[in-house]
């Protein structure tokens, strides 16, 4: 299956890094620990989301677009990728943010991702809880029509089967560095939510047969949501591609480390973000990756991989929110 039938632009620097982590490694005592650095994608500090992104802003250029029109929260990082990548490729940007987490401090509506949001020269709009965002970017497409524009609308995370493909092609690029390097990759771990990411993951595994199973470790509080979103968009992404859909053996989904809500800080989240920061010099972010390295630590701890298991994490971005979750570290 050849990726290059579909429209895409190049805006990540690819492939990103896959390292060792030798010094978590040897602090828990096994199994070898791998991170696969998608942090380092190069687009507004980088993410999991400007993969996606290379191939959804083709899709839109193709279909004549000239303004992006997305989603997300204050401290999106899907929302500030969107808004680097319609820079670059020339567009026109709306976003609509919600208050959907009741985090209360000022930094967390003032400074990192939203911050970069308006820098990057997107038009923000800021709405309460409890709108109806697909609605509100309907609006916003609407008024886009009518000045003469076309809109095209992103969903959260830009989860479409469109926006899977770019984890299609990340399975693709881990094998190939996993084979240049000489290492057998077991288990792929990250953090999920949207679904979109893990969707294009599975897809791309069973696209090429490879046996590394994918664990997302659900950050939302709702895991059987996101595995029902998974297994959807793992299925019509393998549908675009033309071909079968994975077996829901495929889809594994890890709870019990998100706390009470998405964008809530919790211990194991703090604890995990100062322990790779402090360990690795690498940065996490308080909302995706702290949370999934929590989920990792714990596992490991727990003996769910073997000792001579290789593991790899995926780091999917998102340092920029660490600014707007101050609080949370300050003892």
């Amino acid at each position: 299956m050849q990726l290059a039938q579909f429209p895409r632009l190049r805006f990540a620097h690819l492939p990103t890094p896959l390292e060792p982590l030798e010094n978590l490694t040897k602090s828990l005592g096994g199994p070898k620990l791998y991170i696969k650095r998608d942090d380092c994608t190069g687009l507004a500090i980088g993410g999991n989301k400007t993969r996606k992104l290379e191939f959804l802003v083709a899709d839109a250029i193709s279909q004549g677009a000239d303004t992006i029109v997305t989603t997300g929260g204050i401290q999106s990082n899907h929302v500030r990728q969107t808004a680097a990548a319609a820079a670059k490729a020339g567009l026109k940007c709306e976003l609509v943010l919600a208050r959907t987490v009741a985090w209360g401090t000022d930094e967390y509506e003032t400074t990192g991702n939203i911050q970069l949001d308006r820098l990057l020269g997107a038009n923000v709009h800021v709405f309460p809880g409890g709108e109806n965002r697909l609605a509100a970017m309907d609006t916003i497409a609407d008024r886009v029509k009518l000045r003469g524009g076309k809109a095209y609308v992103v969903p959260s995370g830009g989860s479409t089967a469109v926006g899977a493909l770019g984890y299609v092609n990340c399975a693709m690029e881990l094998t190939q560095q996993a084979d240049d390097q000489g290492i057998r990759i077991d288990y792929l771990v990250h953090a999920t939510g949207s679904a979109g990411t893990q969707g294009g993951l599975v897809a791309g595994m069973h696209t090429i047969n490879s046996q590394i199973k994918v664990i997302g470790v659900d950050i939302d509080a709702d895991p059987d949501y996101v595995e029902n979103h998974v297994k959807r968009l793992a299925g019509e992404t393998c549908s675009k591609m033309g071909i079968s859909a994975p077996d829901d053996s495929a889809i594994i989904v890890e709870s019990g480390y998100a706390g009470q809500a998405y964008g809530i800080p919790t211990e194991g989240m703090v604890a995990a973000v100062e322990r790779l920061a402090r360990e690795e010099g690498i940065l996490l972010d308080p909302v995706y990756t702290g949370k999934a390295m929590a989920g990792l630590i714990d596992m490991v701890e727990k003996g769910r991989f073997d000792k001579d298991a290789n593991v790899v994490f995926l780091h999917t971005g998102g340092s920029p929110g660490l600014f707007a979750y101050r609080d949370a570290f300050e003892k």
